[in-house]
């Protein structure tokens, strides 16, 4: 048999072991010889913290209640490490950048270094953190209370509440002495870290050792074991999946937020590299915590007397059997397991609550700016924390008397998580949404918080002890809709799922809601720049605008910080940076930055910027007006090159508008050109056929006369009728009305037929062709192909002045093409008609001369189009060059 009094001096030498490992440790670590404390196993069994009493004690009564759903605890924290690992390195790197002292200084100095947002996230958290803190004394006063029952010694209240208070007590002395000795410009706690990681390994050790005893000692092997696990009445398999999802969500998310694992996952990590290792390592250690769960609630289920606690079955178990040493190792896993997480939440919430309420408030009640920096903050900050730690561990205790001390240690620690998890909008908000803003962060705060108080922790007490029984089943002045546990009407949810959604749906929209609807102040917008392009912007600097602060004045501000010793070396390294021989350097606006950094190590970056900002004049920071200055100008130069652009646009356009412009100017000269001609070519032939018409009506004309003259109307009738043609072709080409007839024929034998029907032979124009090429299948509408080569062919004999006028007809393949080139050796045409070429009514030569209406080229390049093909002018030759292209 145990007997108590050994098993409490067991407790108070483990105690002081723990002592002799922190103060050992921070010895070392204080000469610089101790590089084993930033090893990556160090780090990552510093992280055990989230396996606190609950994991220890409470995931075996869980199993026993709820089968698996045990397995969301450790399958959160998993998949944070495995998954969102990048998240971890971003809040790791802005902490480093910062100089971030806690989860509640993060937020408050992403949002403008908002004092009043620090202390509601330090509200959130003390609050959240009670349960659990409870939950840890809880599961002390248990455990002692197991050994005394052993011995037949039956505890009353009144013994519960004075180990309670015991437990509380001793656990404030231990972490005041170690947690509060000094301020440090990072807030780290080699000392506190190093114990955490022994006691990592004492649970570790403890819980597979009772595993390996129910297994292999009691339950017959692995195999056997698996037999007693299947035959159990337990519901492994039948899990809620919204209540499994929700414990997931709010386990990883938790693992994020809670204070006291951003205290060791952020704070006083000081290398990204363990990161990396603790990626891996750390759910391994998890799945080691996990291994044994089932198996001993089984076997607890089995053994034990019905109604036992199961939540207590890794210290009964073990006692039932006679196992007192394992019994004993047992308790000092549960006693590592409540306190490491004790230690740390206590420390991290004491650095919240005297660096967010204590401080600022201390500050805020100074009547004289100057006279701010009378008092000893230094002193006022240490002494803070100490409070501070005492004041949450007799919070805890009070929670615990209060709750009555339940026995479902799972469901205290679950109101706990949700509580803490608040927070999370404006966590993941701030570090990757520039436009969140300090109004909206505030409102989801205090949102997520409300309906967290309303649906989870006044009802944790039960109906009746806070929220009056009637109100459970009416709601608040008869509300129906304002039930704690069936917000907005919607009842039958389970009562943990019911409280995570509504108080993080409603945390979330107000959040984003208020976001969009408000505008970040200049400050806000630098924070959020750094901490969200944290990986391009990692000094974190700060600007001030001259400060008119002496440096005597800074280094006593200092000195009342983060002491004598550490100021002076600060100010001492600052001034050989800058080559002057002393201790007290310039007050530069670089210095000051810097400064404000390491103040903000110890009293929280919000603060330090506050008393700086006075110590400066009250100046403030200065980057508000650089922003504002930037931004301003930022928008200068964004209009400016608009208005650059448009004028170059508008230059564009203007060029295009007069190239345009003396197109249509030549055009509407080609156009009246056009109308003249077309009227004279018009009236020429109509005339001869009127005036010829009325002499033929004569009687007494000779008939040699009458044929003669009967001729000429025939000859003008079929001018005119051509012209009629060309004008009625181009229109019906132009609107897609033809009819194409494909044919396929010879390339020689339709050239042959241009030719003739372009009558060249009468005009002394010299044909030079290479029939050998010609000799090529053309499949298309030949006889409007036909129509565009004795256009291109007269063309040439008209306008063609050279002395030996010659057309050379040139047949080759390219590109898929059978390409037909048309050169004569004429001048050419000038430059500026290129574009004139295939309009309408252009006639560029001589009128008299062409005696034409200018529609030949148009109607070609209608043609051409219709059959797939293009006629284009070939610029850079010694004479006129078209070419007709048709797909092969």
């Amino acid at each position: 048999m145990v007997s108590f009094n050994i098993l409490i001096l067991v407790a108070l030498s483990y105690v002081a072991a723990l002592f002799w490992v922190a103060f050992l440790a921070e010895r070392r670590a204080a000469a610089g010889q101790a590089k084993w404390l930033h090893a990556p196993v160090i780090y990552t069994l510093s992280l055990s913290i989230y396996c606190t009493a609950w994991t220890f004690y409470g995931a075996v009564g869980y199993a026993a209640r709820s089968g698996l759903e045990f397995v969301t605890i450790y399958l959160g924290p998993t998949l944070v490490m495995v998954g969102w690992w990048w998240l971890l390195r971003r809040l790791v790197r802005i902490g480093r950048a910062q100089r971030i002292t806690s989860i509640a200084d993060l937020i408050s100095s992403r949002f403008g270094k908002s004092r009043r947002l620090g202390a509601v996230v330090t509200l959130i958290a003390v609050v959240a953190a009670t349960p659990y803190i409870a939950l840890q004394i809880q599961s002390v006063t248990l455990s002692l209370a197991v050994f005394a029952d052993h011995e037949g010694a039956a505890w009353t209240d009144g013994d519960f509440a004075r180990a309670a208070m015991w437990f509380a007590g001793g656990l404030a002395v231990f972490t005041i002495l170690f947690g509060t000795r000094n301020l440090d410009a990072n807030e780290r706690h080699p000392g506190i870290v190093t114990a955490i990681a022994v006691e990592a390994v004492v649970k570790l050790f403890a819980l597979i050792a009772v595993g390996v005893f129910v297994v292999w000692g009691l339950g017959g092997g692995p195999v056997q074991m698996m037999a007693r696990i299947d035959a159990a009445d337990l519901e492994l398999w039948e899990q809620d999946t919204h209540r499994w999802f929700g414990l997931i969500f709010v386990s990883a998310a938790a693992f994020v937020c809670l204070p006291r694992m951003f205290q060791v996952m952020v704070v006083e990590n000081d290398d990204e590299a363990q990161l990396r290792f603790a990626s891996w390592a750390f759910p391994a250690y998890l799945l080691a915590m996990s291994l044994f769960v089932v198996p001993i609630a089984v076997v607890g289920l089995d053994l034990m007397p019905a109604g036992s606690n199961p939540d207590l079955f890794v210290l009964t178990i073990p006692l039932s059997q006679g196992a007192n040493g394992l019994a004993m190792l047992s308790f000092l896993g549960g006693f590592s397991s409540a306190t490491s997480m004790v230690i740390v939440a206590t420390i991290a919430l004491a650095t919240m609550v005297s660096n967010h309420i204590v401080v600022p408030l201390w500050f805020a009640l100074q009547g004289d700016q100057r006279g701010a920096m009378s008092g000893d903050v230094r002193q006022l900050t240490l002494l803070a924390r100490r409070l501070s730690i005492a004041g949450v561990l007799a919070l805890g205790f009070v929670y615990y008397r209060l709750s009555g001390g339940g026995t479902a240690l799972a469901a205290i620690g679950l109101i706990s998580f949700v509580g803490s998890v608040q927070v999370l909008p404006a966590l993941i908000g701030g570090i990757f949404w520039r436009g969140a803003t300090r109004p909206a962060a505030a409102a989801g705060l205090l949102t997520g918080l409300v309906v967290w108080l309303w649906s989870m922790f006044l009802p944790s007490f039960g109906p009746g002890a806070v929220i009056p029984a009637e109100v459970f089943v009416h709601g608040p002045f008869g509300i129906g809709w304002l039930r704690p546990e069936a917000l907005f009407g919607i009842g039958g949810i389970d009562p943990l799922v019911h409280g995570i959604l509504w108080s993080m749906l409603l945390n979330t929209a107000a959040f984003v809601g208020v976001s969009l609807v408000t505008f970040p102040s200049p400050l806000e917008r630098l924070q959020g720049a750094q901490f969200v392009n944290v990986f391009e912007h990692t000094t974190g600097a700060r600007t001030w605008s001259r400060p008119v602060a002496a440096a005597e004045d800074l280094l006593l501000m200092s000195q009342r910080i983060i002491g004598r010793t550490e100021a002076q070396r600060i100010f001492a390294r600052e001034a050989t940076r800058q080559g002057i021989p002393g201790q007290l350097p310039k007050a530069t606006t670089d210095f000051v930055a810097r400064l404000e950094r390491e103040l903000g190590g110890s009293v929280g970056a919000a603060t330090a910027h506050a008393m700086i900002g006075q110590l400066t004049g009250g100046s403030g920071v200065s980057v508000e007006d650089l922003i504002a200055v930037a931004d301003e100008a930022a928008q200068i130069l964004e209009y400016s090159n608009r208005l650059e652009a448009k004028s170059a646009e508008q230059e564009a356009t203007a060029r295009a508008l007069r190239d345009a412009n003396a197109k249509l100017t030549a055009l509407s000269i080609q156009k009246d050109a056009f109308l003249s001609q077309i009227s004279h070519e018009l009236r020429t032939p109509m005339t001869s056929i009127r005036s010829f018409s009325e002499i033929l009506r004569e009687d007494d004309l000779p008939a040699e006369d009458r044929n003669r003259y009967a001729g000429i109307i025939l000859d003008e009738s079929i001018r005119l009728s051509l012209l009629l043609d060309d004008l009625l072709d181009l229109s019906v080409l132009e609107n897609g009305q033809v009819v194409l007839r494909p044919q396929t024929g010879r390339l020689s034998v339709l050239l042959d037929r241009a030719i003739a029907a372009a009558g060249v032979h009468d005009r002394n124009l010299t044909i030079l062709r290479d029939r050998a090429t010609e000799e090529i299948e053309i499949t298309a509408d030949l006889d409007r192909l036909v129509q565009v080569f004795i256009n291109l062919i007269s063309n040439a004999a008209k306008y063609c002045d050279a002395k030996s006028p010659a057309l050379t007809i040139r047949v080759s393949r390219a590109k898929g093409q059978h390409r037909i080139d048309f050169l004569d050796n004429g001048i050419g045409i000038a430059a500026q008609n290129h574009e004139l070429i295939f309009e309408k009514f252009s006639r560029l030569a001589d009128e008299s001369k062409a005696g034409g209406a200018g529609l030949g080229l148009a109607i070609c390049r209608e043609i051409m189009h219709r059959l797939h093909g293009d006629i284009t002018y070939l610029p850079g030759t010694s004479g006129t060059a078209f070419r007709v292209s048709l797909p092969i």
